[in-house]
């Protein structure tokens, strides 16, 4: 008896070691689905803005150079003079064009007089050429030959002295537009243009009663950039007042070595409150010019390896790379192959396998 007791234990221990072996089996199997929260893909065009940095430039700016050799007789401005355009700048003196003009006006003048003389002489012979055998045909035409060719010399020595004359304007140094002078590099006494364009300038004039907001624009955002876009912005050395502008040009073509396209503002400044050459904090108003796709900002997950977001395909983990574009709010712009409605996870992780089954 004491045998078969024996025999029986370890069968009905071998028995219900097989048995909690299956029941433990039926937890593993429902733990293969996993459920997470999903985000839905969705598809917008929304107004957008990036804060970028910008610098305010002269709407017009000049170096104003000498276009003929001379000495500065005389400086009428100096760094800081405001200017109205045509204004006498500085004056130069070169001895060799005033005597230069008065001899082509003499000139002139002694052409004037010869074409006088000749044109009387060829009337008075045409006169008398009207009675037959007074005046040969050939004196006639010589005197003709003479009143063309002394009218030609006139039109010559007159053209001459205009030249000369508008030779001598240039030794008026004028403003060619309203502005401020913001360098003068000579003095009294000087002598200027003497290496022609390579030679140093006289004065640099700059437009300040309008300036421009110069704004790079980074690659990703440049298509966004419309027409009528607005900018508001900042300048470092005064924060508390704010200035708006509208967007009135662009370049059209990324910088080769930035990668931006630059963005040019018109700024009215007839007050005189802005200065060329401030940086300013620019908060530049984008839309893209087609709708684009938009999921949580949770749902992006950025690894080392690449940048995703896991899609719910068919209840099974899918992993699809992305690019991300501007966020706004809780939201991120992204890139990749995915369409309006597909399901993301609300919060992205790398941990979860490509393939797992996932649940809602």
């Amino acid at each position: 008896m004491q045998k078969i007791f024996l025999l029986i234990l370890p069968a009905l221990v071998l028995a219900q070691s097989c048995s909690q072996k299956q029941e433990t089996k039926v937890p593993a199997a429902k733990k293969e689905m996993k459920t997470f929260k999903l985000a839905t893909v969705v598809s917008d065009q929304p107004s957008f803005t990036i804060t970028l940095p910008g610098e305010l430039k002269p709407y017009e700016e000049v170096k104003i150079y000498p276009k003929i050799k001379g000495f500065v007789k005389k400086t009428y401005v100096d760094r800081g003079s405001y200017v109205r355009k045509g204004q006498l700048l500085a004056q130069l003196e070169a001895g060799e064009i005033g005597a230069q003009y008065a001899a082509r006006t003499s000139s002139s003048t002694t052409a004037y007089q010869k074409l006088l003389f000749s044109r009387q002489s060829y009337h008075r012979l045409k006169e008398a050429a009207k009675k037959n055998g007074a005046v040969a045909t050939i004196e006639l035409e010589r005197a003709y030959a003479q009143y063309l060719a002394d009218s030609a010399a006139y039109s010559s020595s007159r053209s001459e002295a205009a030249a000369t004359g508008q030779v001598a304007n240039y030794l008026r140094i004028t403003a060619p537009f309203d502005g401020v002078i913001t360098g003068r590099f000579v003095s009294e006494g000087a002598l200027v243009g003497e290496g022609g364009a390579s030679t140093e300038p006289m004065f640099q004039l700059t437009q300040q009663s309008k300036l421009r907001l110069e704004v790079a624009i980074p690659e990703k955002q440049a298509q966004a950039l419309q027409p009528g876009s607005k900018a508001t912005f900042r300048l470092l050395d005064n924060p508390g007042q704010t200035f708006t502008a509208t967007l009135s040009r662009n370049s059209r073509a990324l910088d080769g070595q930035t990668k931006s396209l630059l963005a040019e503002f018109d700024v009215d400044n007839a007050g005189s409150a802005l200065r060329s050459g401030q940086y300013a904090k620019a908060i530049v108003q984008l839309r893209r010019p087609q709708a684009t796709l938009w999921v949580p900002v949770s749902s992006v997950v950025q690894s080392q390896a690449d940048i995703f977001v896991v899609k719910a395909a068919s209840g099974v983990a899918k992993r699809v790379p992305v690019q991300t574009g501007v966020s706004k709010d809780s939201l991120i712009e992204v890139f990749g192959d995915l369409t309006a409605g597909d399901k993301v996870l609300l919060k992205g992780t790398e941990e979860l396998k490509e393939g797992t089954k996932i649940g809602q």
